[in-house]
Formats: structure tokens, C-alpha cells, sequence
């Protein structure tokens, strides 16, 4: 049927804006149908992405779409090992989602706009996966900003919901107009945006203001991914429906901004002060959101601060760069790897698959718990829900990196990379590991052992199978994901950047991660009472204190500039506005042009004796002039 992987490349591309446009004209009344065509989608995009992943099938395509003299903007497709890997990942987790949904959204009276939604937000998210220029990546960039809109205004009917919506959107907005900035610099610089031709400006070391360019770039990724200081968005966003979390805020869109970092990561080659930057950019967002997520009682945001600290560690390891490691046996020639890519991509993959598990977790805990949402009001599901608590478990031990499991893998890279360049990054990013498993395990006993602390959760039950079922595919994955194997050597342009310790260095980082995994749980489970009150806040209150005015100093600080600065500020230009330009510009030259025009009016009187009369003084004014 398809004659070569452009094709099917395209069709893959295509299904979700199909979906979303049949749902949209023609079944917005019609829920379950609407479901129905876009979960079968979602199936086929799925298939259909990993049919291409795992072919073997790599191209460009490209077709020129608009021509404005010397500029011309082409739509096109790039299909490397970096995009089929976030392909997999796009298709798997959105399909995941999708049937979740079937059972979470059963009972919504918008079911149509919520699957319509989630087809939009899947066809965004593939226009960045294929994009082969900044522009275009740029176009379906900010689709999947209406998408995330749209999707976390579900519930558009509360206040809190509309005014997330609002703040992810307008957020974003600042750090895509730094994204936006650094695409017209390329332009102006190169005369072209290309992924493939920019590369070769950049190893041919012709990079003019080249810290500049990349760290306006990456203003898009510190809003997208959520980094210090635009991550504010983020928490809120838990009020969209579960499932939307699971897609966009844990496994997608946020990984977006990782995904295009790597993209441009020729760039970054010989800037190493824009390397510096995002680097501790990154480290200081996986330690500061790992703080604020020891005092969270909602489950919902306890994992979007956890995903924020995985996003900072994913961010410090592309920061952390190029570093040689040596590979094979002893005194084989060392290699020169991005181990950054590597790092920062496994670890994006790995978290796709436990976090999307925990948030869809959540979601069936939610759900059984009547939206129930507290986690001191939880207690004892371990025995209402024991396929939950198990698949649960399982993705609380991939994240906190117990042995064996994706997340140890995917973060012993990072830790290693991190010792090898940087040893302030490593203590912070070990401090983060702590933390890390310390909330972890605080949410799990909490929400699953004990007695049920409310109604609620003593009825608590399991969803049916279209909730369980994903929750068994992604705790598979996060079983799995952390083994190179399983790949086969269809991601080697990625997944063979990866630095892996050796010799001392891997004893050094394996009993580093088995002590920060070992101090944070064990102290979470000893402290941590299953109690209707956070031990935290009752036993050291001022720590808590402090820790719940960290992480609503951002918002203070936004609110107060909002507040004092820019409000002032645009009454003062309210004020040059209305007595200024509308006052004495426009109305001025208006009121002197009607002043002209009244004493022209004045001297059309009718009469004909007065019309000659001006005659002749004219004759004679103009006779003078001329005679001078």
C-alpha cells in the first residue's frame, strides 16, 4: 500500500488533524463515537510509529509551502534515531492515554471535546517530532500550546480550571517569544533554519553571537519543559482531567522542550557558556521542585512537581555536554560522545513510561475514590485496589531508582555524567535523589497502606479494564525501558551516546544510588505516620513552613511584579495615550483642521458680489507676488 516510509510517515502524520476535524464537524453530540474514532487513532498512529521506529526507516522530506521573495518557508520531515525514539514514545503513551479515558471519562457530558482535544494535541506534538526546520517546529509548537490549553480548561466551568488554562498559555507565551527570537537570528545569521544545514554551519565554525542563539532557543524549552523561573505553570495545570496529565504534563509535551534541545544540540557544540547556563538551570529546578513536592497533599501535585525535578535532571544532563568515555576492552581509543543527547533522551524515555504510569495511577486512584484527591484522605487501598497498588509500586521504585528497574539505569547515566563534569551539579542532583525518593514513598504509604482514612476511600474499587490495562502495559515498560537491549539497535544514533561508568567509577555511582535511594525512602517510611496530619507540618513546622513559602515565592514574586510594576506602568501608558496622542495628537491636529475648515466655510457665504470681490483682492495678491 505504501510505496515508500514518506508515505506512511505523512498518513501517521495526518490521522490525528482528521480525527480532530470529524469529531469537530460532525460528532460533538456524539461522545462514545467521538471516543471510539479517536482511540482508533491513536491505535493506528501507535502501530504506525512504531512500524517506522523499528524498520529501520530513516529519511527527509521536504516540500516548499510559502515563497515571499527571497524567503521561503517549506514544511518538511526528518526521520532520525532521535525522532523515531520520541516518536515511540508519543505513540505508546497517547494511545495509553486514549484508552484510559475510555473508562475515566465515561460518565463526562464533554467527552466529544475532550477526545477532539486529545486528537488536536497528537497531531501537534507529531509536527514537532517530524519537523525539519525551526519554523515549522515553531508552528506546531505552539499548536500544542492551544491543545494544552484546551485540554486544561476541560472543566472550563471552574474558576480554578479557566484560570490554569490561562496562566499555562500566557507562560508560555514568554519563553516562546525568547524561542521565536532565536529562530530569526538563525535566519538572519545563516539565511536558513534547517536542522540539517544549520548542523553543518555549526561544525564548519561559523557561529556568529553563538551563545546568544542557542539560549534564546532554549527559552522556549524553560517554558515547554517547565524550568526555574516559568515552571509555575505546571502545578496548576493539575486541573485538567488525570488522564490529560498523564499525556501532556508527564510524557509529551513537556518533554517537547528536551526533544527540541537535542534537535539543536549542534548549536550548543561551541558555546559552552550557553552549555553552562542550561546546566545549572536544570540542576537547580530538579533540586528546588523536588523541595516543594515534600509538602504536597494533593497526588496530582505531588507527581507534577516530581515531573518538574525529572525535567531539571533531563535539562542538567544536556547541559553537562560532550564527554569522552572510554568503551570495549581496556586500552581501546576513547570516543568522543554528546553524552548529554544520551543521557537527557534516556532518561526522557524511561520517565515517559513510569511517570505516565503514576499519573494514570493517580487517576484510577481518583477515580476510585470518587475524586478523592487528598492523599491524607486516602489510606488502606492496597487491598481496594491491589492491580493499582501494584503497578504503582512498581513505578515508585523505577523512579527512585531501585536496582534492575528503568529509572535506575536512566539516572545512574545522569549521576555519572554529572561526577565526571561537574562535582557541584552531582552533590545537588544526589540531593535531588534524596528528596526524590523521600516524597515518593511518603505519597505511596500515605495513599496505599494504613487504615482508610475517610469514606471515600474505604469504598474505593478498581476501574475496569480499559483503566487497568494501560496500567499494566506501562509498568511493563517501566520494567523493561531501562535495558538498551530491548531496543535493538534501532536508536543507536541516540541511545549509543549514553556514558556508562566503568571499572571504580561504576562501583562509585552504583553505591552512591543505592544510598540516596536507601536514605530517602527509609527515612520517608520510618517518619511518615499514616495519619490525617503531615508529620512534616506537625513535628517541624517551621521547616514546613519555610518549604510551603518557597514554592509559592515564584507565584508571590509574578503577582507582585503583575501588581506594582507592570499594572503601573500601563496606566502610565494609558494616561500618554488618552492625554497625549489621543488628546493632543489626534484631537489637536483634528480640532486645528476643523478650525481651517470652519473659517473656509466661513467665506462661502452665496453671495455673488462677495465671491468677486475675493476675486479681484486674489488678482491683485497674486499680481504683487508676482511682481516682487
Amino acid at each position: 500500500m505504501f510505496q515508500n516510509p514518506t508515505q506512511l510517515a505523512q498518513l501517521v502524520f495526518l490521522l490525528p488533524l482528521a480525527s480532530a476535524a470529524v469529531i469537530a464537524l460532525t460528532l460533538r453530540r456524539q461522545g462514545n463515537i467521538a471516543a471510539l474514532v479517536s482511540t482508533f487513532t491513536a491505535a493506528l498512529i501507535a502501530a504506525g510509529g512504531l512500524y517506522l521506529a523499528f524498520s529501520g526507516a530513516r529519511f527527509t522530506a521536504s516540500t516548499e509551502w510559502l515563497s515571499l521573495g527571497s524567503f521561503t518557508l517549506s514544511l518538511g520531515l526528518k526521520f532520525d534515531d532521535l525522532s523515531a525514539l520520541m516518536l515511540s514514545i508519543v505513540g505508546v503513551i497517547g494511545l495509553c492515554v486514549h484508552v484510559f479515558s475510555l473508562g475515566y471519562m465515561h460518565d463526562d457530558d464533554a467527552k466529544a471535546r475532550y477526545f477532539g482535544g486529545l486528537s488536536l494535541f497528537m497531531f501537534a506534538m507529531l509536527g514537532i517530532v517530524f519537523a525539519d526546520n525551526l519554523f515549522m517546529m515553531f508552528i506546531f509548537w505552539e499548536l500544542v500550546g492551544l491543545g494544552s490549553y484546551v485540554l486544561i480548561n476541560h472543566y472550563h466551568f471552574k474558576a480554578s480550571a479557566a484560570d490554569a488554562a490561562k496562566k499555562a498559555f500566557i507562560v508560555n507565551r514568554v519563553g516562546d517569544f525568547g524561542y521565536l527570537c532565536g529562530i530569526l537570528l538563525c535566519y538572519h545569521f545563516y539565511g536558513t533554519v534547517n536542522l540539517t544545514e544549520l548542523a553543518n554551519h555549526s561544525a564548519s565554525g561559523a557561529m556568529p553571537v553563538h551563545n546568544l542563539i542557542p539560549l534564546l532557543l532554549f527559552c522556549g524549552a524553560v517554558g515547554k519543559s517547565a524550568q526555574v523561573p516559568l515552571h509555575v505553570w505546571l502545578p496548576d495545570a493539575m486541573e485538567g482531567p488525570t488522564p490529560v496529565s498523564a499525556l501532556i504534563h508527564a510524557a509529551t509535551m513537556v518533554a517537547a522542550g528536551i526533544f527540541m534541545l537535542c534537535r539543536i544540540e549542534p548549536l550548543f557544540a561551541i558555546a559552552p557558556q550557553a552549555l553552562t547556563i542550561v546546566m545549572w538551570i536544570g540542576a537547580a529546578t530538579a533540586l528546588y521542585a523536588a523541595l516543594c513536592a515534600v509538602t504536597q497533599r494533593d497526588i496530582k501535585k505531588v507527581l507534577a512537581y516530581s515531573t518538574l525535578s525529572q525535567l531539571g535532571y533531563m535539562v542538567a544532563a544536556f547541559g553537562l555536554g560532550s564527554l569522552k568515555v572510554a568503551h570495549g576492552e581496556a586500552g581501546a581509543p576513547e570516543v568522543l560522545l554528546t553524552a548529554g543527547v544520551g543521557a537527557a533522551m534516556f532518561h526522557l524515555t524511561t520517565h515517559a513510561f513510569f511517570k505516565a504510569l503514576m499519573f494514570l495511577g493517580s487517576g484510577s486512584v481518583i477515580h476510585g475514590c470518587h475524586h478523592e484527591q487528598d492523599v491524607f484522605k486516602m489510606g488502606g487501598l492496597s487491598k481496594k485496589m491491589p492491580l493499582t497498588f501494584a503497578t504503582f509500586t512498581l513505578g515508585v521504585l523505577a523512579i527512585i531508582g531501585f536496582p534492575g528497574l528503568a529509572g535506575f539505569f536512566s539516572k545512574d547515566a545522569i549521576l555519572y555524567l554529572a561526577m565526571e563534569k561537574n562535582t557541584a551539579v552531582f552533590a545537588l542532583l544526589c540531593l535531588t535523589a534524596v528528596l526524590t525518593a523521600f516524597y515518593m514513598v511518603r505519597m505511596w504509604k500515605l495513599v496505599f497502606l494504613g487504615a482508610p482514612r475517610s469514606e471515600d476511600a474505604a469504598h474505593a474499587h478498581e476501574g475496569g479494564i480499559s483503566m487497568t490495562l494501560p496500567l499494566v502495559v506501562l509498568a511493563v515498560l517501566s520494567v523493561i525501558g531501562g535495558y538498551e537491549a530491548i531496543y535493538g539497535g534501532h536508536f543507536n544514533g541516540v541511545l549509543s551516546q549514553i556514558a556508562h561508568p566503568h571499572g571504580s567509577a561504576h562501583t562509585i555511582i552504583l553505591g552512591v544510588s543505592l544510598a540516596v535511594m536507601a536514605i530517602g525512602a527509609g527515612t520517608a517510611y520510618v517518619y511518615y505516620q499514616t495519619a490525617a496530619e503531615d508529620t512534616l507540618a506537625t513535628k517541624a513546622s517551621g521547616v514546613f513552613a519555610l518549604l510551603v513559602a518557597l514554592q509559592k515565592s515564584f507565584d508571590a514574586a509574578y503577582d507582585y511584579y503583575v501588581a506594582k510594576v507592570q499594572q503601573r506602568f500601563a496606566l502610565v501608558l494609558n494616561y500618554i495615550d488618552l492625554i497625549g496622542i489621543s488628546g493632543v495628537v489626534v484631537r489637536g491636529s483634528a480640532g486645528v483642521a476643523g478650525l481651517l475648515g470652519l473659517a473656509a466655510r466661513a467665506l462661502h457665504t452665496g453671495s455673488l458680489h462677495a465671491y468677486v470681490y475675493w476675486f479681484l483682492g486674489g488678482s491683485v495678491l497674486l499680481w504683487f507676488l508676482a511682481t516682487r
